[in-house]
C-alpha cells in the first residue's frame, strides 16, 4: 500500500528534509515514528527538499506499508512526533503516485520584518540595515522576473539538475499591517537555494543596488555570482503543494 502524508514543520531544529549522515533531520524523525506504528521498516520520500532551518507549512511525502492503516494512524504519529512536526492527513494513492515527481505546483512565502521582535526570531528574517528596500520597486523586479524561465543564475552551485528551466505562476511582495513583508512565489519547480537567491536579488533591487537593465543581465548571464545573497532560511515557507489528483 502507497500512502501521501500531509505534514506541517518548523525547521529551526532541523538540518532540512532529508536525511543527513551527522545531523538531524525532518525526514529521519518522520521515518522512525511511522516505523514504529507500522510495525515494520518505513522510508518515506518527500515532495522536495527543504535546507536547513527552512518551515514548511504545507509538505507531502509517500512511504510504502504492508498495514493497511486507518484515520488513527494521524492521531498516534502526532502523539509520537515531536511538537515542532505535525502529520495533517494521509491518503491512499496509486503504486506508482509518487510525491517528489507527481507535484503540479508548489509555492513559497519569504517572511521579513524591520523592526527587532522576539515573537518572529527564527520565523522571520529581521532585516535591520539602514537602507530599507522599496517594496514596490522589488515588486517591479519580481514582474521583471516572471518574463523569464531559465534561473540558472538563481540556483546553488554544482547541483544535479537536468534542467534549470521553471514556469513561474507568481511572485510578488504584499505588505502587512505592521509594516513587515510577505513575499509569495509560485512555480511548477524550484532549484535548490532558488527563492532565497531571488529575494536577495529582489533585495537589492529594492534598495537601488541593481536597475533593471542589470537584473535583466543578471538572469541572462546565467551566473549564480552575479546575482543577489542568498536570505536567511529561517524566513522561508514552503506553503503548498499541488497534485492533479489530489483535493484540498
Amino acid at each position: 500500500m502507497r500512502y501521501f502524508l500531509q505534514l506541517a514543520y518548523r525547521g529551526t531544529n532541523y538540518h532540512g528534509w532529508q536525511i543527513q549522515p551527522n545531523a538531524i533531520s525532518v525526514q529521519e524523525v518522520l521515518d522512525k515514528a511511522l516505523s514504529t506504528l507500522c510495525g515494520e521498516p518505513v522510508f518515506s520520500l518527500g515532495c522536495g527538499r527543504t535546507d536547513a532551518g527552512v518551515h514548511a507549512r504545507d509538505f507531502y511525502a509517500h512511504f510504502d506499508t504492508q498495514k493497511v492503516l486507518s484515520q488513527q494512524l494521524i492521531i498516534n504519529l502526532n502523539g509520537i512526533l515531536p511538537k515542532d512536526i505535525s502529520a495533517k492527513r494521509f491518503i491512499e494513492v496509486a503504486p506508482e503516485a509518487h510525491a517528489r515527481f507527481d507535484a503540479s505546483a508548489r509555492s513559497y512565502q519569504y517572511l521579513m520584518h524591520f523592526n527587532k521582535d522576539p515573537f518572529k526570531e527564527e520565523l522571520s528574517y529581521y532585516f535591520n540595515f539602514q537602507r530599507k528596500p522599496d517594496y514596490l520597486l522589488m515588486n517591479e523586479g519580481a514582474k521583471i522576473i516572471m518574463e523569464y524561465d531559465d534561473f540558472a543564475c538563481f540556483s546553488k552551485a554544482n547541483t544535479d539538475v537536468f534542467t534549470t528551466i521553471c514556469k513561474l505562476t507568481e511572485a510578488k511582495w504584499e505588505l502587512q499591517t505592521d509594516g513587515s513583508l510577505v513575499f509569495h512565489i509560485t512555480a511548477n519547480r524550484f532549484l535548490r537555494n532558488m527563492v532565497r537567491a531571488i529575494v536577495g536579488t529582489l533585495i537589492d533591487y529594492g534598495i537601488g543596488k541593481i536597475n533593471e537593465q542589470e537584473l535583466r543581465q543578471i538572469i541572462l548571464n546565467k551566473n549564480r555570482s552575479l546575482a543577489g545573497t542568498s536570505v536567511p532560511a529561517n524566513g522561508l515557507y514552503l506553503t503548498n503543494i499541488k497534485y492533479p489528483y489530489i483535493n484540498e
